[in-house]
């Protein structure tokens, strides 16, 4: 935890309840509702101008937060009315906030919704576990225009999902360290402007809770350097199972592999070889029987499922595990639900639809199902998609949020294979290597200037999106 970037943390609502426990201990929380409220008002003077607004304060600890920014916008001159959805706590700080708004109060807050140029919603915050009282979703879904203090109520905090109904905000201004909620779909489309703010909460607070959660950013890990007594197996070996039939695919891997930088690019064919030998100048074609290639101990990381037949898994990936191979597994591999067939695998990188036809539909919510396949199946889960998971099977959770509709493509699917098999090749440990591989296909889909990009396009952008990425781990540093 202490090796890696701390801004790059996700705090469950639980964690955060945990630190600001701990801040408590050096600064008075009610220190700490003031910050929290001067951060928000000052996000606020600086996006618009003075207009109307109503505050919806809850009973709690955000509620407190709102009264702050309630009383700081009127003192900017700003005409402003709280709406209070509950009473806090008799000797709370949220009571003491509240106790500080001397203005306007008002009780007809259907009326007053509809009214507001904004509504700042401080009702719940990320604690709300339940769903969100009706009444309460239907004066959200009246406001025109809505900011949000810490999250959207409505939204859970850990997973994103919305409980009954959520309201859209344009800005979410939250604290300390973002949640996964913050950037885990659906809820993510509802933060509108996300800003983190700093409130004095000291960083090593972070250090005494187990953190599983990150944002998938360069500094969470880093990538390889390239030392002068480098050779090609230095770099890495990547080898391919070609398909006979779909052999675009594989051969997608392999030129993203080759953009990537890995050392060797092989690609064992397993129908007629022509197609690949015509391929590339520096791709290998391999002759020998799969059972003779596994034999060349250089040679630890495979791709098994790129255009291949179940016929096809079922005949390779036993051998490769069964040799004790790296096996990034995709595609093809996804065909039935015999999970058994996937234990032994480093890395497997289901889309929603393979992954819920191997592992059934999701019950609780995607993060929870992605750690139980990858407990099961004791591999990296890639769970790919606008916000792509990237779970290990310690539980370690990283959230992707660098990408875009460009990756949309088909082929997409087997780059990304190529880029995460050169960087295990290269010595990354699983997690590591997958999280680096997804942002650096996201960044190869901005760096296109085509806004229809197709998978060469995107492959021929890696070595500047590897490159991207070092550059801003240092910039980080």
């Amino acid at each position: 935890m202490k090796n890696q970037n701390t801004d790059l943390v996700l705090l469950t609502p639980l964690q955060m309840q945990i630190v600001d426990k701990a801040a408590a201990k050096t600064i008075p929380v009610k220190q700490l509702m003031e910050n929290a409220g001067w951060a928000v008002t000052q996000e606020i003077l600086k996006r618009y101008k003075p207009c109307s607004v109503l505050i919806l304060c809850g009973p709690g600890n955000n509620g407190g937060d709102g009264y702050v920014v309630a009383r700081l916008l009127a003192k900017a001159g700003w005409p402003v009315c709280v709406g209070a959805i509950g009473k806090p706590k008799a000797g709370s700080d949220a009571e003491y906030a509240a106790r500080q708004w001397c203005g306007k109060t008002v009780e007809n807050l259907e009326a007053y919704v509809e009214k507001a140029s904004l509504v700042v919603d401080a009702i719940f915050g990320a604690g709300l576990t339940s769903n969100l009282d009706c009444r309460i979703a239907d004066l959200l879904r009246k406001a025109k225009r809505v900011i949000a203090v810490d999250i959207p109520s409505g939204i859970d905090g850990e997973t994103g999902q919305i409980k009954g109904y959520a309201p859209y905000a344009e800005l979410t201004v939250s604290f300390f360290r973002a949640k996964p909620g913050h950037y885990l779909l659906p809820g993510r489309e509802h933060m509108g402007v996300l800003v983190i703010k700093d409130i004095s909460i000291l960083t090593n607070t972070i250090f005494t809770i187990d953190i599983k959660y990150w944002l998938n950013e360069p500094g969470l890990w880093e990538i390889p350097r390239a030392e002068i007594e480098d050779y090609k197996y230095r770099r890495g070996a990547v080898s391919i199972i070609g398909g006979s039939q779909m052999t675009g695919a594989a051969r997608l891997s392999a030129h993203a592999a080759l953009n990537m930088g890995a050392g060797l690019v092989h690609i064992l064919p397993l129908g007629n070889n022509e197609i690949y030998s015509n391929f590339s100048a520096c791709l290998i074609v391999d002759n020998d029987p799969l059972e003779d290639v596994i034999q060349d101990e250089r040679r630890k990381v495979w791709v098994c499922g790129p255009g291949l037949s179940i016929k096809d898994v079922r005949r390779t990936l036993p051998i490769l595990i069964a040799a004790g191979k790296k096996v990034i597994a995709d595609a093809g591999v996804f065909q039935t639900d015999q999970i058994d067939m996937l234990k032994g695998t480093s890395i497997i990188t289901p889309h929603m639809g393979e992954f819920k036809r191997v592992f059934g539909e999701i019950i609780e919510d995607k993060v929870s199902a992605a750690r139980q396949a990858a407990v099961k199946t004791g591999a990296v889960v890639v769970l790919k998609g606008a916000d792509t998971l990237i779970v290990a099977p310690d539980g370690r959770v990283a959230i992707n949020q660098h990408a875009s509709a460009r990756l949309a493509t088909a082929g997409s699917g087997d780059t990304l294979t190529g880029i995460i098999a050169t960087l295990l090749a290269s010595g990354m440990p699983e997690w590591e290597s997958a999280c680096a591989a997804v942002w650096m296909h996201g960044e190869a889909g901005y760096l296109c200037d085509h806004s229809w990009p197709n998978a060469e396009m995107l492959a021929n952008n890696l070595g500047k999106a590897r490159d991207n990425a070092k550059i801003i781990k240092k910039i980080d540093n």
